[in-house]
């Protein structure tokens, strides 16, 4: 795990893990994908992944979609 901190990898632990932003999180830091990738993958900003990846905000219908086709993916 280099590109991802401990509070920050803590925190995602302690987010809803139903959430498919979080699913996603944990994905990126079990494979060490960066924000940078996943938020020109989305196309959307770094800000709006962290908020995915600690369950604060949710994507749209059609970013979910996405999300779940890329962790299906990656897995």
């Amino acid at each position: 795990m280099t590109g991802y901190s401990v509070k920050f990898t803590e925190a995602v632990a302690k987010a809803n893990q139903e959430l498919v932003g979080v699913m996603l999180a944990k994905l990126c830091i079990k494979k060490d994908i960066s924000v940078i990738e996943v938020a020109e993958y989305f196309g959307v900003s770094r800000t709006a992944i962290y908020a995915w990846f600690l369950g604060k905000s949710e994507p749209n219908k059609v970013h979910e979609v996405k999300i779940y086709k890329y962790l299906k993916k990656k897995a």
